[in-house]
């Protein structure tokens, strides 16, 4: 029998080979216009506790056929040439979709640490999005 390889350990695995940001970096490029910033969330998630302004939703479900650029569900917002910060709820998904879209050819490629859990809890949002 295959030994069953545990969720979080991939997530710490996952980690050693992706750039892993504070919420205060996510915000220093956030403002200055220098990254992709994407939500992975589900719609649930999103409509619950909102997002980081200006960040592109893309769930975590169709995050391999949007970045594809041969994917039918190809989105324009995906090019291997921008720089992305991917963030979900506390980190470990979207640790998991960072490394793969590394994989996937995309080399400029970081993730919020601690998730949009952090980012709320730095409270970094601006006044017109409180």
């Amino acid at each position: 029998m295959a030994e069953i390889i545990k969720a979080w350990d991939m997530v710490a695995e996952a980690k050693k080979s992706i750039e892993n940001l504070s919420a205060e970096q996510v915000e220093a490029e956030r403002q200055a216009g220098s990254a992709v910033i994407v939500d992975i969330r589900d719609h649930r998630e999103l409509y619950l506790k909102g997002k980081i302004p200006g960040a592109v939703l893309a769930p975590r479900g169709m995050l391999e056929f949007w970045v594809d650029p041969a994917a039918e569900y190809h989105r324009e917002v995906f090019s291997p040439d921008r720089r992305y910060i991917i963030y979900c709820a506390g980190g470990g998904r979207s640790a998991l979709a960072a490394k793969t879209m590394k994989d996937m050819g995309y080399p400029d490629i970081a993730h919020l640490e601690r998730g949009f859990d952090g980012w709320e809890a730095a409270d970094l949002r601006s006044e017109d999005n409180k």
